[in-house]
């Protein structure tokens, strides 16, 4: 697959972070042509020692799931740890990993943030600009804004906010503040610790979450990040 080379990787913080500024000006929110079929689940880990990190995706064929394909790279470590600019350390190895597929998704799920983020460029969004196809940020936890905890059914969500808010509109109809929604934090089982998801490109957040939850089939991951993760865990393992 083809990837769109968007600047150099070799950056100070302060460029970094300008980086981000400027690069989330063009994720773009529109909806969604057609429901995607091939999608992709993409995740990565760092080997033991800390040195490099790999970076696996998975593309699986829906409604039935079926595999498709598999891709993975790994990288040097070469960006140090600092909150908000994770993805200066991981989307390198990603990118790798996604030029090695054979064909092209329609949509991509990635464990990590979209635009749920303090400049709105987390690393779903970050990739789905190099990717310039229809990109979800599906992330275990927050990084920032604020919520109401859903109800505890499957297929409740609430809005997560920019700003503190305590009316917020949740899937049975309560009104939300007019502060900036930046995500949504969906329960993908009954009574498990819900998904914090936002857009990463070229969708809008109601596509988000429904993919989502049309995804999440059995467990709390969407199988597509699902088999990601235990795929690069496995990688780890030999690494």
């Amino acid at each position: 697959m083809q990837t769109k080379d968007l600047h150099s990787w070799s950056l100070s913080y302060s460029q970094a972070r300008d980086c981000q500024s400027a690069l989330a000006a063009r994720v773009r929110f529109i909806p969604l042509k057609k429901q995607p079929k091939l999608i992709a689940g993409l995740d990565c880990a760092f080997t033991k020692d800390g040195k490099k990190i790999i970076a696996a995706v998975v593309v699986l064929k829906t409604p039935e799931f079926n595999l498709v394909e598999t891709a993975s790279a790994s990288r040097k470590l070469t960006f140090p740890y600092i909150p908000g600019l994770l993805s200066f350390r991981e989307a390198p190895a990603c990118i790798a990993a996604v030029k090695k597929l054979k064909k092209t998704p329609d949509m991509f799920i990635i464990d990590g943030q979209g635009i749920a983020h303090p400049r709105r460029l987390g690393l779903a969004a970050h990739l789905g600009l190099f990717f310039d196809r229809p990109t979800i940020g599906c992330a275990k936890s927050r990084l920032t804004g604020f919520f109401e905890e859903p109800p505890s059914e499957k297929g409740a969500y609430t809005f997560l906010m920019d700003k503190e808010s305590t009316k917020l509109k949740t899937s049975d109809g309560r009104r939300a503040a007019s502060d900036e929604v930046i995500g949504a934090v969906v329960r993908t089982r009954t009574n498990v610790k819900p998904l914090f998801v936002s857009v990463g490109n070229r969708c809008l957040l109601k596509d988000a979450i429904k993919i989502t939850l049309r995804c999440a089939t059995k467990y709390r991951l969407p199988e597509p990040t699902r088999l990601a993760h235990q795929f690069v865990g496995k990688l780890r393992l030999k690494a």
